[in-house]
């Protein structure tokens, strides 16, 4: 009877250590603050001022 409430409490143990990596996991995502779409729709906008920087360099050096 021992042994059975043993591995009971080690699986339930498990099942906490598991829970508590994807609620770290999830916590980490979620202080980004930003889903994918969000960082592309960043990243092309800062893609799109480095472009427009480039061109009035370009226009400054002709």
């Amino acid at each position: 009877m021992q042994r059975k409430g043993k591995n009971k409490a080690e699986e339930d143990l498990d099942d906490l250590k598991t829970d508590y990596k994807k609620l770290h996991l999830s916590i980490r995502i979620d202080r980004l603050g930003k889903n994918s779409e969000q960082w592309h729709e960043e990243i092309q906008k800062e893609r799109n001022k480095s472009d427009k920087w480039e061109r009035k360099f370009q226009e400054v050096q002709a």
